[in-house]
Formats: C-alpha cells, sequence, structure tokens
C-alpha cells in the first residue's frame, strides 16, 4: 500500500496532470458548440494555409530544435548545453555568426522563444500566406506562387535569412532566437495587431503556465538565498529584439504597401505602444562602474511612445505633402541665384517681337506662365514627401542605426589569448582562466578617442579565449563564483565537448575583507591555483595580538603579530583543520564548525569563519 508520502509525490501529480488535459478538452468542446461563426476556423485557416497547417513555422521550430539537441549537445545534458562556441563574437569567427540565432543558452532559454514562436510564427505565416490570394484563386503556375513551395521552402528559407541578419547585426556576443521572435511579432502586428495582442500577452503566458503545471504539478519550493546579481534586464540583448523588431516592420509595411492595405490606425498605435512596453523595448541602459547598471528608463518610454506614432503613419498615413506647395515655393524661390527670370518681374512683356503675331503669342506665353504654369515648377522635393513614405523611411532609418551600431563591436579581432597565468587550463584551441580586474576585450573596437574612457569595462572571473574562434567571454562573473563555490564550464565544438571546474575556497577574518583562493582543472587533470587574493586582518585584538588571514604556497595560514610599533616579529601556522588545534605567538587557536577560535589567559574569541556556499 502507498504511503501518505509516496501519494503526495507519485499519484497526486499524474491525477491533477490528467485533470488538467481533461479540463481543457472539455472548455474547447463546449466553446466550440457556443461558438458558431458565419465562417468555420477550419475553412479560414485553409483559405491561406495548405491544409490549414503553418508547415513552414513548424519546420523552423523543428530546426531551432535540432540545433539545441545535436549541434549544441543538448541531446546528452539538456540541462547544460554546449554555448560557448555558438555565440555571435566577430565576423571574423563565422560559426558563431550563422549559427547563434538558433542557439540557446539553457532549457528555460529555448522554452521561452519556443512558446513565443509557437504564438507568432503562424499568425506571420498565415498574413503572408501559401497561396498567394484566396484559396483556388489566382495562377499557380511559377515556383514562387506554387503553395507547397511556398509553405516548405520559402517561408523557413526567409526565417533562416532573417535568423543570420539578426546575429550579423546584433550587439554581440548573443545567443538566441529571440530577434526572430521579436521580428515575428512585428510583422504580425501590422498584419493582424488585436490577434497579436492577444497572443503575445496572453496566450503565450497560458502555454507557459500550462507546461510548468503539466510538468511540475504539484511543487515544494524552499526559500534560499540569491546571490547578488545585475538587474533583470541589465541580461536582455535590447538592441537584438529591437533590431528584430524593426525587421519584422520593414517587412510587414512592405507587404501591406504592395497589397495597398490600410489597417485601422488605432489597432496598430494601441499594438505598437502595447507590446513595445510589455516586452521591454524601453529597457535602454548602459554599465556604470563596477557592478552599476545605467536604465534609461523615460528616454526609452519615449522613444516606444514615438515608435508607435511613426509606424502608425507608415502603414496608415495619408499621401498629404508635409510641407504645404505654398510654403515650399517660398523655399524654392528664396533658394533662387542667378539672374532673375522674366517671371520676377510679371508687368514686363515681350518687346522684342517682330510682328503683330509674334507679339500676341509672346503675350499669351507670359500672361499662361505668370497665371501658375511656371510658379507650379518653382517647387522643392519637399512638396513630393508625404506622411506615409516620410514615416516609413523613418522606420528604415532607425533600422539602419539599430543594425549600424553592432559593426564596429562584431569587427572584434582577438590578438593574442595567450592566459596570463600558468594555472589556465588549454582545451584544444581554448584557454580557460581565472583572472580578475582585467580589460574587457570586446569593447576595443570602440575604444578610439572620445570613446576610450566611456566604454572601458572590467572584467572578473572565469574567463574564456580563443584566438582561432575569435572568442572572449567572462563566462562565470567572480561575484556568481563567490556565491556558488564552484561551476563548470563547457566548451567544445560540433561533435565534442569538455567540462572544466572552478572551485572557491576562502576564510572570512572577523569584520573584514576575505581571503580566498580559486583552483581550475579540466575533467581528469590535477587542480591548479589559478589565483590568491590578498591576506586580511581580523578586527579584533586578543592579548594585545592581532590576527591575520594569509595565504602561503596555497594553504592558508594564521598570522600572529605583537603589540606595539616596535615589535614586528610575526609567529605563523597552518589554519588547523576541523577539529584540531594549533598554537602560534602566544595564542592557541582550535576549529570548531567553520570557526576558529583564539584564546590567551582566559579570553577566547572567535578570529575567522569558513566562507559559505549556496
Amino acid at each position: 500500500m502507498l504511503s501518505d508520502a509516496s501519494l503526495l509525490t507519485e499519484v497526486l501529480p499524474i491525477l491533477v496532470s490528467v485533470a488538467t488535459v481533461g479540463a481543457l478538452l472539455v472548455s474547447v468542446a463546449v466553446v466550440r458548440r457556443l461558438h458558431r461563426p458565419e465562417r468555420g476556423w477550419g475553412e479560414t485557416v485553409r483559405s491561406r494555409l495548405v491544409l490549414g497547417v503553418p508547415w513552414g513555422s513548424l519546420i523552423v521550430i523543428g530546426l531551432v530544435l535540432s540545433v539545441y539537441l545535436f549541434v549544441q549537445d543538448g541531446i546528452t545534458e539538456f540541462t547544460n548545453p554546449v554555448t560557448t562556441p555558438y555565440r555571435a563574437y566577430s565576423y571574423f569567427y563565422p560559426v558563431g555568426m550563422l549559427t547563434a540565432g538558433f542557439s540557446h543558452a539553457g532549457p528555460n532559454h529555448l522554452l521561452g522563444n519556443f512558446s513565443g514562436a509557437l504564438v507568432v510564427a503562424p499568425i506571420v505565416e498565415y498574413a503572408w500566406g501559401h497561396y498567394p490570394d484566396e484559396r483556388g484563386e489566382g495562377r499557380l503556375w511559377t515556383w514562387y506562387t506554387t503553395p507547397w513551395i511556398r509553405a516548405l521552402v520559402v517561408f523557413p528559407l526567409a526565417v533562416v535569412v532573417v535568423t543570420i541578419v539578426t546575429s550579423l547585426f546584433a550587439l554581440g556576443p548573443v545567443i538566441g532566437f529571440s530577434g526572430v521572435v521579436f521580428a515575428f511579432a512585428a510583422f504580425a502586428l501590422v498584419h493582424y495587431p488585436i490577434a497579436t495582442i492577444v497572443g503575445t500577452l496572453g496566450v503565450q503566458s497560458v502555454l507557459l503556465t500550462l507546461y510548468r503545471a503539466l510538468r511540475n504539478p504539484v511543487g515544494v519550493y524552499v526559500a534560499e538565498p540569491s546571490p547578488a546579481s545585475a538587474p533583470s534586464w541589465a541580461g536582455i540583448a535590447i538592441q537584438g529584439h529591437a533590431l528584430g523588431f524593426f525587421i519584422g516592420l520593414v517587412l510587414g509595411i512592405a507587404v501591406l504597401r504592395r497589397r495597398d492595405y490600410r489597417p485601422d490606425p488605432l489597432r496598430i498605435w494601441l499594438a505598437i505602444l502595447l507590446v513595445g512596453f510589455a516586452k521591454g523595448l524601453w529597457q535602454i541602459y548602459w554599465f556604470g562602474g563596477e557592478n552599476t547598471y545605467i536604465l534609461f528608463q523615460g528616454p526609452g518610454v519615449l522613444i516606444v511612445t514615438a515608435l508607435a506614432l511613426v509606424v502608425t503613419l507608415a502603414i496608415t498615413g495619408t499621401e498629404t505633402p508635409l510641407v504645404p506647395r505654398r510654403i515650399d515655393r517660398l523655399f524654392a524661390r528664396g533658394s533662387r541665384s542667378g539672374p532673375s527670370s522674366p517671371v520676377d518681374r510679371p508687368l514686363e512683356l515681350s518687346r522684342n517681337a517682330g510682328d503683330g503675331s509674334t507679339a500676341t503669342a509672346a503675350r499669351i506665353e507670359r500672361i499662361s506662365e505668370i497665371s501658375g504654369g511656371e510658379r507650379a515648377r518653382e517647387t522643392t522635393r519637399l512638396s513630393n514627401l508625404g506622411q506615409r513614405r516620410t514615416a516609413y523611411v523613418a522606420v528604415l532609418a532607425v533600422l539602419a542605426v539599430v543594425a549600424g551600431v553592432a559593426i564596429p563591436v562584431n569587427l572584434f579581432v582577438l590578438d593574442d589569448a595567450t592566459a596570463s597565468s600558468d594555472a589556465a587550463v588549454e582545451v584544444d584551441d581554448y584557454t580557460i582562466q581565472y583572472a580578475e580586474s582585467v580589460e574587457n576585450e570586446l569593447t576595443s573596437p570602440v575604444r578610439v578617442g572620445p570613446l576610450a574612457e566611456a566604454v572601458s569595462i572590467e572584467s572578473s572571473g572565469v574567463i574564456v579565449a580563443s584566438e582561432r574562434r575569435q572568442l572572449w567571454s567572462e563566462v562565470v562573473p567572480a561575484q556568481q563564483l563567490a556565491f556558488s563555490g564552484e561551476e563548470s564550464i563547457v566548451v567544445g565544438g560540433p561533435g565534442w565537448r569538455e567540462t572544466v571546474h572552478v572551485e572557491r575556497t576562502g576564510w572570512e577574518p572577523v569584520s573584514n575583507e576575505t581571503v580566498y583562493q580559486v583552483a581550475i582543472w579540466a575533467d581528469g587533470e590535477d587542480r591548479r591555483i589559478a589565483h590568491e587574493s590578498n591576506e586580511s586582518r581580523a578586527d579584533v585584538r586578543i592579548d594585545d595580538r592581532n590576527v591575520t588571514i594569509a595565504l602561503e604556497d596555497g594553504e592558508f595560514v594564521l598570522e600572529v603579530e605583537g603589540a606595539g610599533t616596535d615589535i614586528d616579529t610575526v609567529a605563523t601556522t597552518p589554519m588547523p583543520g576541523e577539529g584540531e588545534s594549533t598554537i602560534a605567538g602566544g595564542l592557541a587557536f582550535e576549529h570548531e564548525n567553520g570557526t576558529i577560535y583564539a584564546s590567551s589567559n582566559g579570553t577566547r574569541i572567535a578570529v575567522a569563519s569558513e566562507e559559505t556556499y549556496h
């Protein structure tokens, strides 16, 4: 008979999952009977998609999953795929540029982009359509207009091209399909704004909630400390998201203009505004000092608000000139140079006619010019710029700026990947080391002139570099290692992977900085000391003596210094093990439950404690 614990952990989750699926199916069946549109959903979908299936979206999603499983080796260890070689580091590392948009940093990253693609990609495919017109209409004689080719080849190929473009012009080193998901969302917004709002702001959350509920129907969570980390928005590739969004806008508007269709302006404006705010396009940030991030929240909100208006004008605006022709003619007259034309002196008619007929003809011609013929030609190009065209050009200009800012960074060239210490681990062409306060090499392409200081960023932690791959990355920040105590870094490439381990150990003197060391090693190799911190003194005195924690030859030691400025004698003893004791400089030291106690003449006080990790 099953125990209560077994019922809770094994049977109950299964019952809850089955009940959840059953409730969903019943709900769908009931709503289907209640909802009776004039045109059935199946007929509507089949009018645009072959057999009513978004084949192209399924192929693209399958491609992304295949990259995760077989290229990133997620099939070996699903929660820890190989990510280091599949980021967009540099134009001189084409493998990263070609694979970054299809790769993901982990299962949660993959799940988030999958749910987004499942919602908006079918909307885009439906808007574009497997059939150029309604099903059965139009000619289907060319390869481009053949439905199956459009479904299985053209749409997936277009998505692949957009994915690579988002990698080429994203501010690296990026990884993930999110840029394309934003492109899907923008394209869908300009065609079906309400459906896209419902999908991105509602259906996606429902899908994620259902997945998590079915995967873990009953969860037990315990409050745990978390490491000090950057704000959530500081880990988002906002430029990559904006790049994809503008690519989707440009393509979506181009299709609308080709089909000469203008959706409702209120819906477009509201959709751009809501999605822009909800999806964080306003989160413009930059780096300050160490562990400092600057969020330009006000300017970001202003930009999204202006974007909504400009996109609305680009889609639904009229061709009414931005500058009235009357004002434009004033600009034209004011810009003329050289001898004045006859029209500048309208009362001066021709006096050179040789006969009456010629004179009459000349007078008639001058009257025609004066009445507007010549004046109509006295304009600049300003009167030809309509609202719709100008707004579309503005969207193209913003896309060019968003893409252009990434070019200097993506021209990154790593001149030297030599390790700064002998403790670095070499794995094939990779160099893995631990370093603190080193210059971040990724900012080197833009450290020119006045930007030299503005973009100079220091990094501390585990750094992976490869000259062959033009790769330089801080894969584990020092702050994260100080919290966890141990991390594993996976490097590799197509068909292979290797794990490198990093471990931190330390002691915390009372009321002072931690003394620690970092060891690094690859699987099957010996540990190497990669970094040792400076010594640190406990902020206590016992029997007129100071106690300092230091490192000597990779071992923690206790240093005892006598009182008085003339007494410089220092006694040293190794850190005693758990339950052991030692004597140095007249002080007795004991190690109990991770704490070092010093005692003398009946006085006993804690001087240091072992650093703990989570």
